[in-house]
């Protein structure tokens, strides 16, 4: 993409209404823009990134065995009726009545819905196990809503619904989730630790957050520093061996991590004095098993082999997508901008002409930008007739993990340098060995 061609709002001054980091680049970077409280259209760059983190999204819950659908985000307030929750989940509910007087909702969440789904078109345990998941929006009416995507009333979120026919094996739903979110979280370059958590307006008795630890995150958290060592890396975890996740989960989940509603001290103050930390977390997920909560109350069963009719096990399992944004900008992020990690990144590589209009140096990035192309990469070449420093500036705010420089000089010894935005650290190159480092890189990435 010719940066020239592109749709790029940059701001050069912090909007007065960001009180976060994430917020104030996001809205700097002409990621989004603001159309009400909490409400945002998603600009051309950010809309990248939000598809980005979609797709790794699918492609580890698809990994894990899951079946993607997709449920609307109107509900009939009947469904919630028969659960029980239409008028025990409060305000943050958007109740709103069609033309026909009945009744209706913008989905906060889809528990009731799925349920329905389920109970229509599976009534033996043959059919069993079961997860259906979705990646919808959905509206929750926070009283204040702040901090731009972090806590919007309009967000974009992954929820999976699991039904099993009995306990042992809904639990083993629970533990393959918590492995894919392990997974998912680490391909988009953050360290999200799964802490013990409440279970809210959800309901059941077991459930976990995942937290990126930041600043301006929403909840305290009291962990051991050792959890933050922990990585699942690349190992290939049989998501239908019940030992084997439950072995990870077991890695991951002993190491003390509690949100302050399920915080106990005497086991906190347990942990050596050096390890114990107290800090700040930005929710990005969380995994609920919550039995037959539902599809007692609204008729879900299957009948078992031995001919008995059961209400099935179930569970719920979220990732707020467009929250993550601001999760990975907080988590990652200078003084000069965004600081985008390789899994997410809306553009893998920029490429930035020193002088524009230079015979050599347009066809050298001319060049560059084929290059990527046909190696699958998407690159952003930078083509405007501005100063060195605006071109720097531009591309140190919008976060990308590298950059291409070119100039007549480097030219006239055969060379280009590549930068790392992470580190800052430049190496001088050939073009060609630019473009291979940049395929290894993003190989490693897949």
């Amino acid at each position: 993409m010719r940066l020239s061609r592109y749709f790029l709002p940059v701001l050069k001054e912090n909007p007065a209404e960001a009180q976060i980091v994430s917020h104030r680049y996001m809205l700097r970077a002409g990621m989004i823009k603001q159309q009400a409280a909490g409400i945002y259209s998603w600009l051309p760059l950010g809309f990248k990134v939000l598809r980005r983190i979609e797709q790794i999204v699918h492609e580890e819950q698809t990994r894990a065995g899951h079946i993607p659908l997709l449920m609307p985000t109107l509900q009939p307030a009947d469904l919630w009726r028969e659960s029980g929750r239409y008028d025990d989940y409060g305000q943050e509910m958007l109740r709103i009545k069609d033309r026909q007087d009945r009744e209706m909702l913008y989905g906060p969440t889809n528990e009731e819905m799925i349920t329905d789904i389920f109970r229509a078109h599976v009534n033996s345990y043959k059919d069993l196990p079961l997860t259906l998941y979705h990646i919808q929006w959905k509206f929750r009416d926070e009283m204040r809503p702040r901090f731009g995507v972090m806590r919007g009333r309009e967000f974009l979120m992954k929820d999976g619904y699991n039904f099993d026919v009995d306990r042992e094996a809904a639990l083993h739903s629970y533990n393959r989730h918590m492995v894919s979110y392990l997974r998912t979280y680490e391909r988009m370059g953050l360290t999200a630790i799964p802490m013990r958590a409440d279970s809210g307006p959800i309901g059941g008795d077991d459930t976990h957050e995942f937290l990126v630890l930041a600043s301006t995150g929403e909840s305290e958290v009291f962990f051991d520093s050792a959890v933050t060592e922990l990585r699942l890396g690349n190992r290939d975890v049989d998501y239908d061996n019940r030992e084997a996740v439950a072995a990870v989960c077991k890695e991951f989940t002993t190491l003390y991590a509690r949100t302050d509603e399920t915080h106990d001290a005497a086991l906190f103050d347990a942990i050596p004095e050096e390890r114990r930390k107290v800090a700040r977390g930005i929710e990005v997920g969380q995994i609920f098993y919550f039995g037959t909560k539902y599809s007692a109350s609204m008729g879900a069963e299957v009948v078992t082999k031995e001919g008995t009719k059961v209400p099935v096990e179930m569970g719920s399992h979220g990732i707020g997508v467009s929250r993550l944004l601001g999760a990975i900008i907080e988590a990652s992020h200078d003084d000069k901008g965004i600081i985008w990690p390789e899994g997410v990144t809306p553009f893998h590589a920029g490429i930035v002409n020193l002088k524009q209009g230079d015979a050599a140096a347009d066809a050298a990035c001319a060049g560059l930008e084929a290059a990527l192309i046909k190696a699958g990469l998407d690159p952003l070449y930078d083509d405007r007739d501005e100063r060195a420093g605006a071109k720097f500036a531009t591309m140190d705010l919008i976060g990308l993990p590298w950059r291409i420089t070119v100039g007549p000089r480097g030219l006239e010894k055969g060379i280009v340098e590549l930068t790392s935005r992470r580190t800052g650290v430049s190496e001088e190159m050939t073009p060609e060995a630019a473009v291979a480092k940049l395929i290894t890189i993003y190989e490693g990435h897949k």
